[in-house]
């Protein structure tokens, strides 16, 4: 007959057993998904600094940093909807309309940068507040309800220009002051990239310190076991998106200063390669686990293959072909991650 202590003495040698290193790997990567993309990120750098050692030098650096801030600045946003397990498709197209809109205002009406800055602050707070109460209040799944919200904003952006791009020449220079060279010791930055470092510091700290971030988490891993829990959903995930929102309002900025215009074509791959990033970073697809330290390393791998391959003289579409294999990979070994047991 099985007897409970029969049970438990079955269970605590499955404990003590060694694990093997697969099981180890497993457990490492569950409690650290950023590993993977680091690992990944410097084999990066190492291969494409071998092939052409001029991807190592500070010249090189820098321009993979500026070309890698905006589409870092989205994925934090969209870094935090996967975590509560949604997904955000309009992201670049708040971006836009925020960036749009604030130049539009600036330059045919007059209003002063600093008040043209806040208000597409407010704007992508607006846009990302809209898309929580679809997704909080109307329960529409996040995918289709930022899919339609896409070709809201977008429409919308079309209709205040026509089309046509605002140069930064027309613009108060605050809007354009992300592009504003910094040097720091032999790289040569610009201040949209220390923004976005200090917005990825703000957030990292919010959700490995405060109460808010263990709601994030846990409303990801399971939303009405939080609910029953006492975590109030619906106020979690509004308050998800709104953030979100926010930082895409400063990724417009970001933008502005980088290209050195406002225009409705300037980030026209922002929703695909913000989820890149984020799932190559580890983030899990499912929610729950992740966090911003991978989305800022899967953002770089991203953007070190299309350097690394620029200066390999190698045609751009097999960076292409190198990120999809990256994708499936991360997901492939997300999947696995999560079977984890202790």
């Amino acid at each position: 007959m099985v007897t409970t202590a029969s049970i438990a003495a079955v269970a605590n040698a499955t404990a003590d057993r060694p694990r093997t290193l697969g099981r180890r790997l497993q457990h490492l990567l569950h409690s650290h998904p950023w590993v993977s993309p680091l690992v990944i990120l410097v084999l990066s750098v190492g291969v494409f600094t071998i092939i052409n050692p001029a991807f190592a030098e500070p010249r090189a650096i820098s321009l993979l940093l500026q070309q890698t801030a905006v589409i870092a600045a989205l994925g934090v946003g969209q870094t935090l909807i996967i975590l509560t397990a949604g997904i955000d498709l309009s992201v670049g197209a708040i971006a836009i309309l925020a960036s749009m809109l604030s130049a539009v205002l600036a330059m045919e009406s007059g209003v002063p940068g600093w008040l043209a800055i806040i208000i597409g602050l407010i704007t992508g707070a607006a846009g990302g507040l809209f898309n929580g109460f679809l997704v909080a209040k109307l329960k529409l799944p996040p995918f289709i309800g930022t899919l339609g919200t896409l070709s809201i904003f977008t429409a919308v952006s079309l209709l205040l220009t026509g089309g046509a791009s605002i140069q930064a020449a027309d613009l108060p220079p605050v809007m354009s002051a992300g592009g504003t060279r910094v040097p720091i010791g032999p790289l040569d930055l610009n201040l949209g990239v220390l923004v976005v470092i200090a917005i990825y510091i703000v957030v990292g700290f919010a959700l490995a310190y405060t109460a808010w971030g263990r709601h994030v988490y846990a409303v990801g891993n399971d939303a009405e076991a939080a609910r029953l829990s006492g975590i109030r959903v619906n106020r979690v995930l509004l308050s998800v998106y709104l953030v979100a929102g926010i930082i895409y309002g400063v990724a417009a900025w970001v933008l502005i200063g980088r290209s050195g215009a406002a225009s409705p074509n300037g980030i026209v791959d922002a929703n695909l390669a913000s989820i890149t990033a984020v799932v190559i970073g580890g983030t899990s697809l499912f929610g729950g686990r992740g966090g911003v330290i991978g989305t800022v390393l899967g953002a770089l791998i991203v953007q070190s293959f299309a350097v690394g391959l620029s200066l390999a003289g190698v045609d751009d579409q097999y960076r292409v072909l190198a990120v999809g294999f990256l994708v499936i990979l991360a997901v492939s070994a997300d999947q696995w991650i999560r079977k984890v047991r202790a």
